[in-house]
């Protein structure tokens, strides 16, 4: 009897009624848009995302945090600022606060509002060939060298905060890796490339003629929350045909269907 009033998991059947009854974010959608959407020149949603985004723009502007105008499902710059207001407020500091709507914040902000679906981040801070990075970009390290079947050689990780001036901030936060071409020609040069695209990263080949640094190739995770703002905005120019420097050219690298790691792992 007890077990028909609660339900199986001991929540009471009513509550779970109610949980079930709230609309849905999905994280995944929701994060891909707080990156492409401030990158954007014009204020078409990220497809996908647009109710998700209308319903986290809807929590912020009852909290005072959003003015109204701003409730359109395009979490462009002004729903970043916001979204890490919230975060602040919440007590969360550095990479927690820097506007992506991370799994706690957003959970935060849902109570009573909407449930989160599709739940991402970024996992402990590992260590990957002397270098520091996240779990989940290690597991994407992981997989581009099983398709490439070869090692890949961590010049740079992430969460390296005032390290090298050339990266203009991009390693500050998690999901950020430069990886080195020593050894490589052009072909292989761009096939790595193109399997750390397969598996969910924004990556290029970088090289002396664009700035003030040797041959290698820079890549970011997209979606991955602990991304500095300066990776979040090369995440977003990737997704909009450019190359992820400051000039925001084309892209130069191989055209691949573009995909997270999460919809890399379940394709």
């Amino acid at each position: 009897m007890l077990a028909c009033l609660t339900g199986a998991s001991g929540v009471p059947a009513a509550q779970a009624a109610d949980v079930r009854a709230l609309p849905r974010v999905d994280m995944e959608a929701t994060v891909k848009a707080a990156q492409i959407d401030p990158r954007r020149s014009d204020d078409r949603p990220t497809p996908g995302a647009k109710a998700g985004v209308l319903l986290v723009e809807r929590a912020l502007r009852d909290r005072h945090l959003l003015d109204a105008k701003w409730v359109d499902g395009y979490f462009g710059a002004t729903t970043v600022v916001a979204f890490a207001k919230f975060q602040r407020s919440l007590g969360l500091t550095g990479l927690a606060a820097n506007g992506l709507p991370g799994k706690a914040s957003l959970t935060r902000l849902g109570a009573g509002r909407f449930t989160v679906t599709r739940t991402i981040g970024p996992g402990a801070r590992v260590s990957v060939g002397g270098v520091v990075v996240d779990a989940r970009t290690r597991s994407m390290l992981a997989e581009a060298k099983r398709l490439l079947g070869r090692d890949l050689v961590l010049l740079q990780g992430s969460y390296n905060r005032g390290g090298d001036p050339t990266s203009a901030g991009t390693h500050d936060g998690g999901g950020v890796v430069d990886i080195s071409v020593e050894g490589m020609g052009s072909a292989t040069r761009t096939a790595v490339v193109r399997a750390l695209r397969r598996v969910g990263f924004a990556a290029w080949v970088r090289n002396p003629g664009q700035a003030d640094w040797p041959w290698h190739i820079h890549a970011a995770a997209i979606n991955d929350t602990d991304l500095s703002s300066q990776a979040q905005h090369q995440i977003g120019d990737y997704y909009l045909g450019l190359n992820g420097l400051a000039g925001r050219g084309p892209d130069d690298g191989p055209k691949v269907p573009i995909r997270t790691w999460e919809e890399y792992r379940r394709r």
